[in-house]
């Protein structure tokens, strides 16, 4: 069949975009929606083990290739199409499409697809996140130079930064948690948004299809695109955060700091000594992306009326699934990074101590000791100003005291104790504030955003198993039915 400029340039693109994601679920809700319209007696047992037979052969078989040749507009009239086939009917004797419209079906099987998308996604977040806080307790003790505007600020340790990005990923699962539980709402039932004076049963279809209730207004529930934008800002949220990790991570390597992961790598075309960390390129480069598909949802929702139309639907679409399969992969990318991510030439004392960034502890120390912080901090900059901290002396710590207009003279124990914490970087790892760089208060930060990454993984198993018990419960309704 010749296609006409519209179906060449946008059915036909739209369809080879949606086939491979709604084609399954559509015949799936349209399993569940049969033995519902049986059981309320709305379709006779024979015409229903018709309909039910014919979409177990499209499921299980595969059917022909999903190419588009113009006979019908979309993948919704290509199951029709199909389905009357496998029947040995023409599509005017169909009951599949009773009580329901092409814009609730759509609405229910995009919530289907997204759930699982989203699944594979905390998964991967998940096991991003448990390889950062392994990786946080075994380099708790590890001492890094902290930056702040790219120059050198405190110490701090690897264990502390990675379980500093854990906690992010820990609020992210979160997010993604209460998102599943928005998306697994059912809008089958409310067809094009009126619903039907047919005695449906909603809520059947729902428990048929593994989702946890119903949308309340059969209006939003077609209408609504909430859960879609929530997709997207979500998924561009936390690539952004995993991407200034990336970033940071690309100065620990350039440094020496950590080593360079071998299977993460590419060469330089005439550079022999180069292994270039690209993948950290690229999650910078994925975040951007998900950034624009985030756009691009919003763009289109907020172009569309309150209502089912192609700009908040089928122009969405496939910018969710874009930005669905990026997150998996840039977790998978960013977690098999970590994974193996070791130490390599960690800032020794003496170039943390060159480098300034103590001189914030030590002049806590003098604070320790009675000395108005602004007071202190101006001492220590006298002290900076005049040279490294490894060659301040008591007697230029006095002196700086004077100069600044210290009050009283600084006794031995606040000049020692300022000398030392200017010296010796390693005291970050004593530091006993509960969310600091101490090795104590990181690894108890790694307990404590674990736990959080274990609930969030008990309600992800516990929807895994509830759509495993719908999926039961779907195929023994069709077999008892099919059986009659």
């Amino acid at each position: 069949m010749s296609l006409n400029t519209y179906q060449q340039h946008h059915l036909r693109v739209a369809f080879e975009h949606h086939a491979s994601h709604l084609f399954g679920p559509m015949v799936r809700a349209s399993q569940a929606h049969v033995v519902m319209l049986a059981e309320r007696g709305l379709v006779p047992a024979d015409r229903a083990a018709l309909l039910l037979r014919g979409l177990g052969e499209l499921r299980g078989d595969g059917g022909e290739p999903l190419v588009f040749d113009g006979s019908v507009e979309d993948v919704y009239f290509t199951v029709e199409k199909r389905l009357a086939a496998a029947c040995g009917i023409p599509t005017s004797q169909l009951d599949v499409q009773m009580a329901r419209s092409r814009n609730d079906l759509d609405a229910g099987v995009f919530r289907m697809v997204l759930r699982e998308q989203l699944l594979r996604v905390v998964d991967r977040l998940l096991a991003t996140g448990v390889t950062a806080l392994d990786r946080a307790d075994r380099y708790a003790d590890v001492v890094i130079t902290g930056y702040t505007h790219r120059r050198p600020a405190q110490p701090t340790t690897i264990g502390h930064a990675l379980a500093g990005y854990a906690e992010a990923l820990a609020g992210q699962a979160v997010a993604y948690a209460d998102l599943l539980d928005q998306m697994n709402r059912s809008p089958l039932g409310s067809c094009a948004f009126a619903g039907t004076d047919l005695p449906i049963d909603p809520a059947r279809l729902a428990e048929l299809l593994g989702f946890d209730g119903l949308v309340t207004n059969s209006y939003e529930a077609v209408a609504g695109a909430d859960h879609l934008v929530r997709v997207a800002t979500l998924n561009a949220q936390a690539l952004a955060t995993g991407a200034r990790l990336a970033r940071t991570l690309m100065d620990w390597l350039t440094w020496r700091w950590v080593n360079t992961p071998e299977g993460f790598t590419q060469g330089s075309s005439i550079m022999p000594q180069k292994r270039n960390p690209v993948v950290l390129e690229h999650l910078v480069s994925m975040a951007g992306a998900a950034a624009g598909d985030a756009a691009s949802v919003l763009n289109n929702v907020g172009a569309a009326w309150w209502e089912d139309s192609n700009n908040a639907t089928t122009d969405v679409q496939t910018r969710l699934w874009d930005s669905d399969d990026r997150t998996e992969r840039f977790f998978a990318l960013l977690g098999g990074f970590l994974a193996e991510l070791t130490p390599l030439e960690p800032p020794a004392p003496a170039e943390i101590v060159a480098s300034g960034a103590t001189t914030t502890a030590a002049a806590d120390a003098l604070t320790r000791h009675g000395v108005p912080f602004r007071a202190a901090h101006s001492v220590v900059g006298r002290l900076i100003r005049g040279g490294a901290p490894d060659t301040w002396t008591p007697e230029r710590v006095r002196a700086a005291a004077t100069d600044v207009g210290v009050p009283e003279p600084l006794d031995d124990a606040a000049v020692d104790d300022l000398i030392a914490a200017a010296v010796r970087p390693g005291l970050v790892l004593d530091r006993a504030q509960a969310d600091g760089p101490g090795t104590a208060a990181v690894r108890a930060q790694v307990a404590v955003v674990r736990g959080v990454l274990d609930d969030v993984s008990v309600r992800v198993a516990g929807l895994r198993e509830r759509l495993a018990r719908a999926d039961e419960a779907l195929d023994a309704a069709v077999a008892g039915r099919v059986g009659r």
